[in-house]
């Protein structure tokens, strides 16, 4: 069963979704009713994924996304009213995974968490191991190391470098990086990939010089 935390401030939705999630068997979901609370717990327990409204009493759900990405690579979707395309991409940009805006189909959201929750997870299947230099990718445990060292990185951090490579020498577009990492979501533009990018390079330290900036392009990785 997965464990999931819903930093929620209205106490009916938290209420609607406990039930219908409750009448299921594949998510035990936790609740805090503030950003403090919600920070609270993330810093205390392990969850496979974290639902944040933005606005809060105490810590919005932007600043919380801030922290748990400075030190985890836990997926986290947005649960809010915010539909302002700058508010959208903002919360990408913080290393969101997806963005459901109010109001919402309860059976929806429970689908969209299961489907993040099931590609984000272990898999049951043989280890597969990429190797380029001192990169070593686990696509089972979904776990990154340079030069033996375990580097957290968020999941579509992850997919780009997986995708990277993959594809060693081969010119990779700003558009198919999108593609890969995010799907058709019409929200995500050029500007979020190139920022992912950049997080990539300081975190692949050394290794990090070898993804190549093509003008006008994308990316290649050498």
């Amino acid at each position: 069963m997965y464990s999931v935390l819903l930093v929620e401030d209205d106490a009916q939705i938290r209420e609607v979704i406990g039930d219908y999630f409750g009448r299921r068997d594949k998510i035990a979901l936790d609740f805090a009713e503030d950003g403090n609370t919600g920070l609270s717990k993330i810093l205390n327990n392990k969850y496979d994924l974290i639902v944040l409204d933005i606005m809060m009493p105490g810590l919005d759900g932007f600043e919380l996304c801030k922290i748990i990405r400075k030190r985890s690579d836990v997926p986290v979707v947005f649960l809010t009213g915010k539909v302002r395309e700058e508010d959208v991409l903002y919360g990408y940009e913080l290393g969101a995974d997806d963005y459901i805006v109010k109001p919402f189909s309860i059976a929806i959201l429970y689908s969209k968490l299961m489907a993040l929750l099931e590609r984000t997870g272990s898999e049951p299947a043989k280890r597969k191991l990429l190797e380029s230099g001192e990169i070593t990718i686990d696509t089972v445990k979904l776990e990154v190391k340079v030069s033996g060292e375990v580097i957290d990185l968020p999941p579509k951090e992850y997919q780009i470098l997986k995708y990277m490579l993959e594809h060693p020498g081969v010119a990779i577009t700003r558009k198919l990086l999108l593609a890969v990492a995010w799907g058709d979501d019409m929200y995500i533009t050029e500007r979020v990939i190139d920022n992912r990018v950049k997080n990539l390079r300081k975190k692949l330290r050394k290794e990090g010089d070898r993804i190549k900036t093509l003008i006008g392009v994308g990316y290649r990785f050498d």
